[in-house]
């Protein structure tokens, strides 16, 4: 089984008005996987995974805040938000999910 922790994730912080995430490289079998979650911002309100295997696009997932704008601690719920879709990203690679494409 493949592990990976989020402290092996690179992690890029937002400065105002751009956009935050992880981004993984993943080895499993002969197969090489990327794995890129971002906040695609406050005026669409969605976090956004996509995994990667040799540049083709093997899946997607969008998750919305827009619940949560309003929450004083916005910016600590999209982080959490981020790093739990993006983990699920990665346990669904080590689970073999796309080992057939």
């Amino acid at each position: 089984m493949l592990e990976i922790t989020l402290d092996q994730c690179i992690i890029y912080s937002a400065k105002e008005g751009e956009m935050a995430g992880l981004n993984s490289e993943v080895k499993r079998k002969q197969s090489h996987y990327h794995v890129q979650t971002e906040d695609k911002g406050q005026k669409v309100h969605y976090v956004e995974s996509v995994i990667f295997k040799s540049g083709k696009i093997l899946s997607s997932r969008k998750s919305f805040y827009t619940s949560l704008i309003n929450y004083p601690d916005i910016k600590q719920k999209i982080q959490q938000i981020i790093e739990k879709q993006h983990k699920e990203c990665l346990e669904e690679i080590s689970k073999g999910k796309f080992d057939h494409l």
